[in-house]
């Protein structure tokens, strides 16, 4: 193992210029290194001033990763969901309360206040959506499970079920430069929820943002030993210290995803989520005039100049009616010319920054004369260097600025005979191309002719046109939206992923699937089929299956959740069921249903024998059975789920229930906690007739039971 060699510095306050040498936070220290001698210098995207440093001499990766394998994971293992859940929390309130030092610091990178609201809002929101589904979907324990239990055996006394456990190693997140925060957070909050230690490895021309949050987050003295380190600079070796039980999530160009997958070892799991020529589709029913013609104007407006088009899900192909290009390039002009002030961001008026540098510019130029050369023409803008509005409000040349403005490459021509140029070529800026189409199948080709992608918008209320485009382009996408009038004004947008969702796409977009709400926690996580006996998978899971061991020394519902332990049962007596009770409930319910009322229609049914009781009688009766109507520790009918009526019950049959603490889920920030209960409803012969889980929420402790019953008592019935 290579040594570190560097200073360990101490953390300070942001700051909006930095002239040394940017720190790493390494083994839960900051660093930096002894020497600058291989420093490159970041730029401030507008002025071409130095902003800060990077060089990672000396820097000791695989004393990184050691780290985060060994200390991470004993911090992040030790900790339940709901604990990680709750941090992540912490994390986004503390972000919050100094996200206006983040907006300003995101200026020197061409960020304006609007693309600073997609980027550290939206990273901040990722750790409230994770903290939020992490404590309503996923248990407060350590395993997760997949599905239904299985019975291998036919007296089941042999089970099979897929468990979820965290990976035992350390995610690498190498992240793009347009989203320095957001695109962090979606790939972290993840992970850490799953229990995994996070590396961090930012882009260089906005590594000093991501070290602002990274340092941030240290600051508040919240963050598990080993969790989350970060890497301002280059990462040299780095993927020959990876391997099994290790993931790396990365976001840039398909050819450096492609050079990175080529060095992952067998077992590492890389995902990538990379440029794609995403596609926004006219629909041929949003004629100029329409509320879908003006929404789909609006969005592609905001897709070529928010983060000055530098966004993986902007919008490359205006796919449009061959009589809407025209009005469309004619609307979209006069929407720029009201709309986009190009800029420096430190001016109020500017709603355009610059590109993040002036060698991505000349890229994105580049690529722009490369879509010339296949034939296509600038409708709208031009690739000179326009006159910008500086820092001070006034207007001059762009300077050492990285600036382009908008602009809509035309191509002439069939679809069918469109150069591949214009779905290979990639001009990341505030560039699109328009091609127009005959009819929608036409659209959807050229949708597919993409190679796949993150995102594609069609504009329309025509479902029988959504349809198509769905049947057709769904496969070649890994979102799509369908914008109309009735949610143009709630939409989040064409290129606006959310937590929520999968963000990611097949084929050229990479295959990954960042975000996905708990799929992607999942995703740090290994799935394994275990098989056992009921006992040992309710020792390993921590919910009790059907044959395990059971306690009924008392009435369940008289224990607070000190008290409760997974197996505690009630056996209840027995209920007869009579014609008169069948019958009294459907006139006081108004459920008349012939099966319960009709002898002989009942008999003709297949499924009963005669005139049967209702499911939901048995369901009232069966809560009749088993609750303890006293105020006490069970404070509340929480629901339930996975209601099935197996067997027909007839009058004269008698019902009882069995009900058994199935899962125990106490909360970390609430007196109480949620109790599943297992209960079977059973006849006289012992046949199922429905079984079901009953939620209730439960106090932690008698006194607490008794605080929150105060002078009103809590109802606990089903």
């Amino acid at each position: 193992m290579i040594e570190q060699t560097g200073t360990i510095e101490q953390p300070g306050a942001l700051e909006p210029s930095r002239t040394g040498i940017l720190p790493s936070y390494l083994r839960d220290e900051w660093w930096t290194p002894d020497t600058g001698d291989d420093a490159t210098p970041v730029l401030d995207a507008s002025t071409g001033e130095v902003v800060t440093y990077l060089s990672t001499q000396g820097v000791d990766l695989a004393g990184a990763i050691a780290h985060a394998r060994t200390v991470g994971q004993t911090s992040l293992g030790g900790l339940t969901f709901h604990q990680r859940a709750l941090l992540l929390k912490q994390f986004g309130l503390a972000l919050t309360a100094r996200k206006e030092e983040l907006y300003e610091l995101s200026k020197r990178a061409g960020a304006t206040v609007r693309d600073s609201l997609n980027d550290i809002d939206g990273g901040i929101g990722v750790l409230f959506t994770y903290s939020s589904k992490g404590r309503r979907e996923l248990p407060n324990a350590q395993v997760y499970l997949d599905g239904p239990v299985e019975s291998l055996s036919k007296d089941g006394s042999f089970l099979g079920r897929h468990v979820y456990t965290r990976l035992p190693g350390v995610a690498v997140q190498i992240n793009a430069f347009n989203f320095p925060m957001w695109g962090a957070l979606e790939k972290f909050a993840p992970a850490f929820l799953a229990g995994v230690p996070t590396i961090v490895k930012p882009a260089s021309p906005t590594a000093y943002v991501a070290e602002a949050w990274v340092r941030i987050l240290v600051e508040t003295g919240l963050l598990p030993a080993g969790s989350l380190q970060l890497v301002s600079g280059a990462v040299p070796g780095l993927f020959e210290q990876l391997g099994l039980g290790d993931l790396v999530g990365f976001t840039g160009s398909a050819s450096t995803a492609e050079r990175l997958r080529a060095q992952a070892a067998p077992g590492l799991r890389f995902t990538s989520e990379t440029d794609s020529i995403n596609a926004s589709v006219l629909g041929p029913d949003a004629v100029p005039g329409t509320p879908e013609f003006d929404a789909y104007v609006k969005q592609l407006m905001v897709e070529l100049t928010t983060k000055a088009g530098q966004k993986c899900t902007a919008i490359r192909r205006a796919i449009v009616p061959s009589d809407a290009v025209a009005p469309l390039v004619e609307a979209l002009r006069q929407k720029i010319a009201e709309r986009v002030v190009v800029g420096d961001p430190h001016a109020e008026s500017v709603t355009m920054g610059p590109l993040v540098s002036l060698a991505q510019r000349d890229e994105v130029l580049r690529a722009v004369g490369a879509l010339e050369a296949a034939g296509g023409r600038i409708v709208l803008g031009t690739t000179d260097a326009p006159d910008v509005t500086q820092a001070d409000g006034t207007t001059g040349p762009a300077g050492e600025g990285a600036f382009i403005g908008p602009i809509l490459v035309g191509f002439d021509g069939e679809a069918a005979s469109l150069p591949d140029a214009v779905h290979d070529v990639e001009a990341f800026g505030p560039v699109a191309s328009v091609l127009a189409y005959r009819t929608v199948e036409e659209a959807a080709d050229l949708v597919g002719r993409g190679g796949g992608s993150l995102v594609t918008s069609v504009a329309t209320s025509d479902p029988g046109v959504a349809a198509t485009l769905l049947a057709r382009t769904a496969a070649y996408n890994g979102r799509l939206l369908f914008l109309d009038r009735d949610d143009a004004r709630t939409s989040t947008g064409h290129g606006a992923p959310v937590p929520h969702l999968v963000h990611g796409g097949p084929g050229r977009a990479g295959g990954g699937e960042e975000l996905g709400g708990i799929r992607a926690v999942l995703h740090h996580m290994q799935r394994t089929a275990v098989q056992g006996s009921p006992a040992m998978l309710t020792a390993l899971t921590g919910v009790w299956h059907q044959g395990a061991a059971s306690r009924s020394d008392r009435h369940p519902f008289r224990k607070s959740l000190a008290e409760l332990a997974i197996g505690d049962q009630l056996a209840s007596p027995s209920r007869a069921v009579t014609l008169d009770d069948i019958e009294t409930f459907a006139n006081f319910t108004g459920d008349r249903f012939y099966a319960h009322m009709d002898e002989e229609a009942a008999a003709a049914n297949p499924f009963f024998p005669g005139r049967v009781a209702h499911g939901y009688l048995l369901v009232s009766w069966a809560a009749g059975l088993f609750v303890d109507p006293d105020p006490g520790p069970v404070l509340a009918n929480y629901g339930l789920e996975n209601l099935r009526f197996m067997t027909p019950v007839s009058p004269d049959d008698e019902i009882r229930v069995v009900l058994t603490a199935k899962q125990i889920t106490p909360r970390e920030t609430d007196d109480y906690g949620e109790v599943r209960w297992d209960a079977v409803i059973l006849n006289q012969r012992d046949e199922i007739v429905a079984t079901y889980d009953v939620l209730t929420l439960v106090a932690k402790t008698t006194e607490s039971a008794a605080a929150a019953a105060g002078p009103v008592s809590a109802e606990a019935g089903a």
